[in-house]
C-alpha cells in the first residue's frame, strides 16, 4: 500500500539501559517472540500508513542495534541520544528536521519498550491529530479506584477516577512546536516526563485519543512475559486471517 501524501516522522528514544529489568542487556534488546523488543516496536511503526521514516536515538556506546536486520532498513535513521529520555527525543527531533523541514511537519514519539502497540492505534492517532489540527496522545481511561499515598506508602486519600487517563505512546505533535516546548520546559526546569507534559507546560492544547491497555511498557521482568503472550496471540490471529 502506498503511503499517503501526509507523512510523519516517528521518533524512538532508545538510549536507556532499563535497570529495573534486572538484565545484562538493555530492555529494548531482550528477546521477545522471536525478535528483540525494539524490532517489534520499529516494525509496528513502519507498518503504519503514515510513518515515512523512523529516527532512533541510541546510547553513545550502543553495541547492539547495528547487528539487527532492521538497522539496514533505509527508512530507519539513527542519532546519538542523551542522558535522559527528553534529551534523546530532542536530539532525534532536531535530526528529523533535515528530512521534513516544512513548518507543518509532524513527529510521532513512541517508547522503544512498547512493542504491543497496534498499527491501527497508530493510524487512528495520526488521523485524529491531522483532522483536528491538534497534537495528542494515545491514552487509556483509568478503570480502577485510585489512591494517593504518602512517603511511607500509607493511604492519604481516594482520588476520583473520572476524567483520569493513563498516558501511553505514541504521542504526536508538530515537530517545530514540540522542539520549542521541550526547550522552553528544560530552560524553566519543568519535569518533562513525556511529550504531552512539555506541550502542557507551554500552554498548548493536547488531545486524548483512546488506546488499548495492551499497549504496555516493558519495565519489569513480568511485563516481558505478558508482552510475549500478547504478541504470540497477535501472530496466531494474523496466520488465521491469511
Amino acid at each position: 500500500m502506498n503511503k499517503p501524501m501526509v507523512a510523519v516522522t516517528a521518533i524512538v528514544p532508545a538510549a536507556g539501559v532499563g535497570k529495573r529489568m534486572q538484565s545484562q542487556h538493555p530492555k529494548q534488546y531482550l528477546s521477545l517472540a522471536g525478535k528483540t523488543v525494539i524490532e517489534h516496536t520499529l516494525a509496528k511503526l513502519l507498518a503504519s500508513n503514515y510513518v515515512e521514516r523512523v529516527v532512533v536515538a541510541l546510547g553513545a556506546e550502543d553495541g547492539y542495534f547495528y547487528d539487527l536486520e532492521i538497522a539496514q532498513n533505509p527508512s530507519v535513521i539513527t542519532v546519538v541520544g542523551g542522558q535522559e529520555r527528553v534529551d534523546s527525543v530532542l536530539a532525534a527531533l532536531k535530526a528529523s528536521e533535515q528530512f521534513a523541514p516544512q513548518a507543518d511537519a509532524w513527529s510521532l514519539i513512541h517508547d522503544a519498550a512498547r512493542p504491543c502497540v497496534s498499527t491501527e492505534e497508530i493510524d487512528r492517532l495520526v488521523e485524529t491529530c491531522l483532522t483536528q489540527h491538534c497534537g495528542g496522545l494515545l491514552a487509556a481511561p483509568v478503570k480502577d479506584t485510585m489512591k494517593r499515598g504518602d512517603t511511607e506508602q500509607r493511604v492519604q486519600t481516594t482520588v476520583a477516577r473520572e476524567q483520569l487517563w493513563h498516558a501511553l505512546t505514541p504521542q504526536m505533535y508538530r515537530t517545530t512546536e514540540l522542539i520549542q516546548a521541550i526547550e522552553q520546559g528544560l530552560a524553566n526546569k519543568v519535569n518533562i516526563t513525556d511529550e504531552s507534559s512539555a506541550i502542557e507546560a507551554a500552554g498548548l492544547p493536547s488531545m486524548l485519543v483512546n488506546g488499548s491497555p495492551n499497549n504496555l511498557k516493558i519495565t519489569q521482568p513480568e511485563d516481558l512475559v505478558l508482552a510475549e503472550f500478547l504478541l504470540m496471540n497477535e501472530q496466531r490471529q494474523e496466520k488465521q486471517e491469511t
